[in-house]
């Protein structure tokens, strides 16, 4: 019997300590809040962005056909540069639509280093103006 007494108060005295030091309730918001930083939105990537604008949509399947992605990604530069980083550098403006169309269809050197794109004479200038505006919105 005093045996049982003994682990009793034992057991009391142990969750009381436990419940005093934290363990024996849930911490209040305010605690979580400076203990724990909010989680970070994950970052969306362009396609996501712009998933449901025409543009977007118009634009990536004209540059899908004429086999534009051969030499460039979205957001990663494989043999040219990646259309986000064309983007970074032209504004969205009818002339630098059309100086890149151009660059396109005669071909250009030397604006992203020695690799020069080749000229591509077989696409109609209406679909390279779409790949182009598809390319500047990708900011």
């Amino acid at each position: 019997m005093k045996i049982i007494r003994s682990l009793t108060i034992g057991l009391i005295a142990v969750s009381a300590l436990t419940y005093s030091c934290g363990g024996g309730g849930s911490s209040s918001s305010t605690e979580t809040s400076t203990s724990t930083p909010p989680p970070a939105a994950a970052p969306v990537s362009l396609e996501e962005k712009y998933k449901d604008d025409p543009v977007f949509v118009a634009g990536s399947a004209k540059a899908k056909e004429a086999g534009c992605t051969a030499c460039h990604m979205i957001q990663r530069k494989i043999v040219g540069p990646s259309y986000a980083d064309v983007a970074a550098k032209y504004e969205n403006t009818e002339e630098n639509v059309e100086l890149l169309t151009s660059h396109v269809i005669q071909g250009n050197v030397g604006v992203w280093g020695e690799v020069p794109m080749p000229a591509h004479p077989h696409l109609s200038k209406e679909d390279v103006e779409t790949i182009v505006r598809y390319v500047l919105i990708l900011k």
